[in-house]
């Protein structure tokens, strides 16, 4: 991309901004470090943290080292239970609560939820607009579940998912995929290992949806959303980046041939 290009969908911040919008100062720091020299624009020092720059365009640095500017942050976590997802909350653990200062800076938040209780694949990002085609119920984007079900899922089960079936409020889901991994005993009962596909996003859908058919789920974890599928390197509570194919995946692009 050229240096024309790249202008065209630009736009001119304070330096002060930029800093503390990457969570390298705030912006009482960036005032002073302008004062001190520390900081240089197109390898200029500069002496007004005022100063109107294209963060695009333009070569920041602090104390000699390159800043990176990026307007959003995207990451993968492999949300833990215990912990709620939202940005913030009186009484517990927030997934924002499990990031590092430097992601803080973006305003991160959950696209979407998963249950206190509910482990596995979260996206957190700042860029509203992917949330938003990510959770609109016109996109239909697919999300797969593993489940330990108490009960012994069957046919019919799968059956009636497949048809739909009606929640306690009367509402009929759409037609989901289930596969049926394996029937054990636990503590005298018999439970199954499975892995359910839904086109929504309901409220505790998932459990809801086993109530309907008489079952019960005792552990839930989300394995993929849409394109993005859990990283198998990440335990519960660890997050990272988003690849730059994940992200262009998830856009509707086509991958990097990189």
């Amino acid at each position: 991309m050229t240096k024309e290009s790249k202008s065209k969908g630009s736009k001119k911040l304070r330096l002060d901004k930029i800093l503390s919008h990457l969570g390298i100062a705030t912006r009482s720091e960036s005032k002073k470090w302008v004062k001190q020299g520390r900081v240089r624009v197109d390898g200029q020092t500069v002496k007004d943290s005022g100063l109107q720059v294209d963060p695009e365009i333009s070569a920041i640095e602090v104390d000699g080292q390159a800043v990176r500017y990026r307007e959003f942050v995207y990451l993968l976590l492999n949300k833990p239970q215990g912990v709620v997802s939202a940005t913030e909350d009186r009484y517990d653990r927030t997934v924002v609560d499990l990031l590092e200062a430097e992601y803080l800076a973006f305003e991160p938040f959950p696209v979407g939820r998963l249950d206190k209780d509910t482990e596995g694949l979260l996206l957190l990002t700042n860029d509203g607009k992917l949330a938003h085609e990510l959770l609109s119920p016109r996109k239909h984007v697919p999300k797969t579940y593993e489940a330990v079900v108490r009960g012994e899922v069957n046919a019919a089960d799968d059956a009636a998912f497949r048809d739909g079936v009606t929640l306690d409020d009367g509402y009929e889901t759409m037609p989901a995929e289930l596969e049926i991994v394996r029937h054990y005993e636990r503590e005298g009962e018999v439970h199954s290992d499975i892995r359910l596909t839904i086109m929504e996003g309901k409220f505790h859908q998932v459990k809801r949806m086993f109530e309907a058919v008489g079952k019960k789920v005792v552990f839930l974890k989300r394995i993929s959303m849409g394109p993005l599928k859990l990283d198998p390197m990440l335990d519960p509570g660890q997050y990272r980046e988003l690849s730059e194919d994940e992200l262009q995946a998830l856009r509707g692009e086509s991958p990097s041939s990189v």
